[in-house]
Parts: structure tokens; C-alpha cells; sequence
């Protein structure tokens, strides 16, 4: 099976604040095809993405994928408020980087 890694295919993936207690994730797409295609795949799920990230499902607030801005987000809860004592990442800015070699199916 031909797959592409999905740095490849999204225009934009990002983490970032989402407030003191949760890290949101954005993946954007230039195009459609590829957001459909990726949408499709059902490679980026709630269950998936807390996989990934080795975290108990309960920990994603949210899962959505926005068909007019090309665009699948989610957001977690943090272990601890941003900034606080032992916050690894206080900016949320990154988290991102399992993302990027996340295979999607042609």
C-alpha cells in the first residue's frame, strides 16, 4: 500500500495553548483532495491521536474536523497548568512533532 507521511500532505500542524490547562493541535490543508483524503483515512481520530500520544482517551476534550477550512483539530487536557512547576512546554508549541510521520494511506 502506497501512504504519504502526513508533513507531506498538511500545509499546516501545530500545537499551542488552548488556555492554562489544555494544548491544542491544528492540522490545515491547502487543498480538498488532501483533506479528504486524510478525513477518509480515519488515520487522525480521537482514539488514535490519544494512542499517540499515550494518554487515556479522556484526556481529548476535543475532536473536530472542519470541512470549510480544510482543517482536523483536537485539544487536550494538560497533566498540569501551564507554567507551572514541572510544565515541560509552556507555550504548548511543541507537541506537535508525532504528527508529522503519521503514515496516510493513498
Amino acid at each position: 500500500m502506497t501512504t504519504q507521511k502526513l508533513h507531506q500532505l498538511a500545509k499546516t500542524i501545530r500545537s499551542k495553548n488552548a488556555g492554562v490547562n489544555k494544548i491544542t493541535f491544528d492540522i490545515i490543508f491547502r487543498e480538498a483532495a488532501e483533506y479528504e483524503r486524510v478525513k477518509r483515512s480515519r488515520v487522525l481520530n480521537r482514539e488514535s491521536m490519544a494512542a499517540l500520544y499515550r494518554i487515556p482517551v479522556e484526556r481529548i476534550s476535543d475532536f473536530v474536523e472542519y470541512d470549510p477550512a480544510y482543517a482536523i483539530k483536537f485539544t487536550i487536557y494538560r497533566t498540569r497548568p501551564s507554567g507551572s512547576a514541572g510544565d515541560g512546554d509552556i507555550f504548548g508549541a511543541q507537541q506537535y512533532a508525532p504528527l508529522l510521520n503519521l503514515d496516510i494511506p493513498a
